[in-house]
């Protein structure tokens, strides 16, 4: 389904993305990511914190978030989703992990990170394959969207003073000033 400029309630400017935010009354109903283009502004009060809280976390990923969100899942979506908001930034879980911590299998919790209507504000990106490889994205394994998650990831890392490596999970870097691999 392809969405045009008018089903955005704002339209936050990303590097080489974009994030569109729905509003329903005063909740927010849904984020997704947009190829890159033109930010838009809010229409309404809700939707300029969204985005003020969207841009400030794009600078600093360390920035918490606190916006209403729509109810939305089922109850085991809605666990992971949970388990999903208490790891920090610049550190990760494997889908087998969260499946343990919540009594679920992997494959399942992939279905319910890529049914997340609230990327980032819930950071399903922050969830990895066995051995830290990227695994999928919004229901996606390759192109756009875990590029994005790519993007993510390192921008997390690079503020907790990690550095990623091509082919594993984030390592410590014991540099100030170390750069991304």
């Amino acid at each position: 389904m392809s969405s045009t400029v008018d089903d955005w309630d704002v339209i936050v400017g990303a590097p080489g993305f974009a994030l569109g935010v729905r509003l329903a009354a005063d909740t927010v109903a849904g984020i997704e990511f947009l190829p890159a283009g033109s930010a838009r502004g809010a229409r309404s009060a809700l939707g300029r914190e969204a985005d003020a809280q969207l841009t400030a976390y794009l600078r600093d990923p360390l920035t918490p978030f606190d916006l209403p969100l729509a109810a939305a899942g089922t109850a085991h979506q809605r666990a992971v989703w949970q388990l999903m908001r208490t790891i920090a930034p610049g550190c990760t879980l494997t889908y087998g992990e969260v499946a343990a911590q919540i009594g679920s299998s992997p494959r399942a919790i992939g279905g319910a990170c890529g049914a997340n209507p609230f990327p980032i504000v819930i950071p399903c990106h922050r969830i990895v394959a066995t051995g830290g490889r990227l695994g999928g994205f919004a229901h996606s394994t390759a192109g756009f969207l875990p590029g994005i998650k790519r993007w993510l990831l390192a921008h997390e890392a690079a503020a907790g003073g990690f550095r990623l490596s091509a082919n594993g999970p984030a390592q410590l870097s014991r540099r100030p000033d170390a750069r991304l691999s």
